[in-house]
């Protein structure tokens, strides 16, 4: 893959399509070395692309040890953006299927910002936060509310 995206479109279409594929080299591409993340599994943050590429390694290998493949929706992108940074706020539906099947297992909808900044006329992802609605009663996330 080229080095760097010069949308935030296709950076978000990437993402998809990385995730789809369970490429990791292609997801992680669209990620910044210095990335700090804030993601809904496992550990409060993870500071950099290594300790990113650790989790994101543990996901796809998970998925491809389970025979499922993720459809990826997003929805309700708001995009500010600047000549050199840019914020992205929006909802992404992940969509479970056995490979090689249209019946669906399972989804759940996160809620996902993103702080971006060009780099060599690149847009990559700096930072990136998703999270789930927690219900107040008994203390779990909210994953069918969409």
């Amino acid at each position: 893959m080229s080095e760097g995206i010069g949308s935030i479109q296709e950076v978000l279409e990437t993402y998809k399509q990385a995730v789809n594929k369970r490429d990791s080299e292609t997801f992680l591409s669209v990620y910044s070395a210095d990335v700090h993340t804030y993601d809904c599994w496992g550990s409060w943050e993870r500071k950099g692309k290594d300790a990113w590429k650790e989790n994101v390694l543990g996901w796809f290998n998970g998925l491809k040890e389970d025979g499922e493949v993720l459809k990826v929706d997003i929805h309700e992108v708001v995009i500010e953006e600047n000549m050199n940074l840019a914020f992205v706020h929006c909802s992404v539906t992940f969509a479970a299927y056995k490979e090689g099947s249209e019946e669906k297992l399972r989804q759940m909808t996160n809620r996902f910002t993103f702080g971006m900044k060009r780099v060599n006329e690149a847009w990559l992802i700096t930072h990136e936060h998703s999270s789930l609605p927690i219900n107040m009663q008994d203390g779990k996330g909210m994953f069918d509310l969409r």
